[in-house]
């Protein structure tokens, strides 16, 4: 039951937060976040209890349950940690934009720690779900609040992009829920509940992974996600971006570890669909003259990942869990840079206007380049995810055990193709980062910047690193292996 009471203290404190001052309210939200971050690092080493009953309806709805297996830990984990950060990061950062809004800050940051808060808890407690209604509920808390806060808060044409954000991930919800209806009402299931679902039909499965496409977003319903990211307050880009899209994945495995059926019937359409959508969208970043699009179309190339790797089997789908912590990391570590960059030159977002910003605010331009590795898995967590991608790839397609081999002839194309989208990270990684913080600078006289811009920042970039090596990197990988159907506990099917 501890951690039942681990994660309704950040769920309290939503409620309590507004009533503190600013700097009370930030230091409360962050320390919410932190606690159930090391409680899951202890149920990782010492274990805890696989789950815990809540409370139970009749069919088609069944038991309502919190479910603690590795791979709700993996997500967990990271989602409390880039919380806990990211709200640090917003204090002075969403002071300066109250400012240019000519707004009062301290009755304004009530109205935002509190969204910020409902938003991010509302994405700890979707992948700690274990019934699929209530999964459903918390995916919409997330987009209900990550809506208020680009509407309220956001830049530009904030209402606009608000309502086209809420209006494709409503469509997205739709469609999910009504895979979820068909999977409950299928009499070899009659319920939600996860542990008690045996089968999910392709017309369930099609609905679902629409919905979810919509949500990654892959390229095509791609369209909403680079006015969000670009428009959004920056913490909120620096949740939507690393946390809230990738939980699409979350969901199709969730699917995928119940009935792999139509991933097995679709692979080859699905898995060219997967890489395509990254190579483009890779190039597409090279266009990019904002940074926050910049990145956001980055977002949609890391994205197409998560795809490949939910087509390549059992560990293809270690991959994911890893891509979704590494994309997670890197990505808050990144928008949190653009952020800093906003808040101390005043606005600045026009790559033609940046370089040599390295000059002038170090801190945050060694943090960017910690969060350019992790999209291009050099020396921190991607790297296993990468790994572990690959191997999906080998194991899938060049051994012959497997349905779905076609030896070397066959496999050749799409392991130089994923190969491929792993360089094309690193080059506009490192691209990016010549054009920002290097070459002539524009202004070198050096800033004095609040800590708060690149200490979380470092904090997150650090325990990137540390998953890479043991004792952590063991214990993941340890963990992912013993769920049923992952790694080496899994057969292609």
């Amino acid at each position: 039951m501890i951690m039942l009471y681990f994660l309704l203290l950040p769920l309290i404190v939503v409620f309590i937060a507004p009533l503190l001052r600013p700097k009370g309210a930030t230091y409360l939200s962050s320390a919410a976040f932190l606690i159930p971050f090391f409680s899951i690092i202890y149920c990782i080493f010492k274990g805890c209890p696989s789950e815990i009953h809540l409370m139970k309806f009749s069919p088609p709805i069944g038991e309502i349950y919190l479910n603690f297996d590795f791979i709700s830990n993996a997500f967990g984990l990271t989602i409390c940690m880039v919380s806990a950060m990211v709200a640090l990061f917003a204090l002075p950062y969403m002071k300066h934009r109250f400012e240019e809004m000519e707004r009062d800050a301290e009755s304004e940051f009530r109205r935002y720690i509190f969204l910020y808060d409902f938003y991010a808890v509302s994405m700890l407690w979707l992948v700690y779900s274990g019934n699929l209604i209530l999964l459903y509920i918390f995916l919409e808390i997330t987009l209900i609040t990550a809506f208020l806060l680009i509407y309220f808060y956001g830049y530009g044409n904030r209402r606009w992009v608000g309502l086209l954000y809420l209006i494709w991930c409503a469509i997205a919800g739709v469609l999910t829920l009504a895979g979820f209806i068909i999977i409950a009402f299928d009499p070899l299931n009659n319920t939600l509940a996860l542990k008690g679902i045996a089968t999910v039909g392709m017309l369930a499965w099609a609905f679902i992974l629409v919905g979810m496409l919509i949500e990654l977003p892959v390229l095509g319903p791609h369209i909403w996600l680079p006015w969000a990211h670009a428009e959004a307050p920056t913490p909120v880009s620096a949740l939507l971006s690393p946390l809230t899209v990738g939980l699409a994945g979350y969901v199709l495995l969730r699917i995928a570890l119940i009935d792999y059926s139509f991933i097995s019937a679709y692979r080859m359409p699905i898995l060219g669909y997967a890489i395509f959508s990254s190579i483009y969208a890779g190039f597409s970043v090279f266009k990019q003259t904002d940074f926050k699009r910049l990145l956001a179309y980055s977002t949609v190339s890391q994205m197409g990942y998560v795809l490949v790797a939910l087509c390549l089997g059992p560990f293809g789908l270690i991959g994911l869990v890893i891509q979704y912590m590494s994309h997670a990391f890197g990505k808050s570590i990144l928008f949190s840079s653009a952020g800093g960059i906003i808040a101390v030159h005043h606005g600045l977002r026009d790559l033609n206007k940046m370089g040599g910003l390295h000059d002038s605010i170090p801190a945050i331009s060694n943090a960017a380049v910690v969060g350019f590795l992790n999209l291009g898995g050099i020396l921190t967590v991607g790297m296993l995810g990468e790994f572990f991608i690959l191997r999906g790839v080998v194991d899938t397609f060049l051994r012959p055990e497997s349905p779905a081999f076609l030896g070397w002839t066959g496999s050749l194309p799409i392991i130089l193709a994923v190969i491929f989208m792993f360089i094309l990270s690193v080059w506009y990684g490192f691209w990016t980062i010549r054009k920002v913080f290097y070459g002539k600078p524009k202004d070198t006289k050096r800033l004095e910047i609040s800590r708060y811009f690149y200490v979380p920042l470092f904090v997150i970039g650090i325990l990137s690193v540390l998953l890479l090596f043991p004792p952590l990197s063991t214990v993941l990988i340890q963990g992912l292996n013993s769920i049923p159907g992952l790694g080496l506990g899994g057969v292609i099917p």
